[in-house]
């Protein structure tokens, strides 16, 4: 069974950081994708990043510039850094895993809190 393990989410001041990891219990050479999902109260679950596995990127346009996603290859992990925070991140975040056998995998989620 696919186990995702989160961590780093937390409550923190407008224009603070954070820094999110998930470790995936599954060979690296299986992920096709990893990445963040983020649901706030009456929202819709939306992504916010994503890596593949040759590296490539994609973010929401609300954190460009803002958040980093990287893959700890050599541990099947990927990190979420979060600078400039705002309220409007404030959201449940979900650790997201794509494999090439057992396809589609979430983590229970972590919550992030952006208040002064």
């Amino acid at each position: 069974q696919v186990q995702l393990v989160e961590s780093g989410g937390g409550l923190v001041q407008p224009g603070g950081s954070l820094r999110l990891a998930c470790a995936a219990s599954v060979n690296i050479l299986s992920i096709n994708r990893m990445g963040w999902f983020r649901q706030a109260p009456g929202n819709e679950r939306e992504v916010v990043a994503l890596i593949d596995n040759s590296g490539s990127t994609v973010y929401d346009d609300s954190v460009k510039g803002r958040f980093t996603i990287s893959r700890d290859n050599a541990k099947s992990t990927v990190n979420l850094q979060m600078n400039t925070l705002k309220p409007e991140d404030s959201a449940v975040y979900y650790c997201y895993l794509r494999t090439y056998v057992t396809g589609e995998h979430w983590g229970q989620g972590t919550q992030v809190t952006v208040s002064s």
